[in-house]
């Protein structure tokens, strides 16, 4: 099984992505950030207030550099399902909706063990036409490795489909 985990995502979506996700959290959700900005901090072995005094877009560069990085895998996996839920929801409702998985504003209670593949690439179709399709790979591989879902299918998308490659 080969899928990105969230801090490999988070080393190869552009720059541009990197820091809208980390400036939401900064300006939508603050737990959130600052539980981040904490484990980037340690990771670094500094204080959090030794990056707060940087230029917030120097500081948010680096918070995503050191989020690619192996160890702070449940940081990254926290930032995005965040960014995710919250900024990214049509998103999840889309994908959720067109596989009939019943939810509340992307949030499954029980994903089910199978998804048929028609339906699967249909879903992933939509997705690719209404969203961009680097956000569109960002949801499939987290829901993925982080879900709670074990769907070979996907995997197989996931490898195979050049549409779902990052870079």
């Amino acid at each position: 099984m080969f899928m990105l985990k969230c801090h490999e995502l988070l080393g190869f979506v552009t720059p541009a992505l990197a820091q809208e996700v980390i400036e939401y959290a900064f300006a939508s959700d603050k737990p959130l950030y600052r539980a981040v900005l904490a484990a980037v901090a340690d990771a670094n072995r500094v204080r959090p207030v030794f990056l707060e005094k940087k230029p917030r877009t120097q500081r948010h560069s680096e918070m995503a550099s050191v989020l690619s990085r192996p160890r702070l895998e449940e940081a990254a996996a926290n930032l995005l399902r965040g960014w995710l839920l919250k900024a990214q929801t049509s998103i999840l409702t889309d994908f959720l909706d067109a596989l009939g998985i019943p939810h509340e504003k992307g949030v499954v209670e029980d994903f089910p063990e199978t998804l048929d593949d028609a339906k699967l690439k249909s879903a992933v179709d939509l997705l690719l036409s209404k969203h961009p399709a680097e956000k569109v790979i960002v949801y499939l591989n987290t829901v993925q490795s982080t879900g709670g879902v074990n769907w070979e299918n996907l995997e197989q998308m996931l490898q195979n489909d050049p549409r779902l490659q990052l870079g």
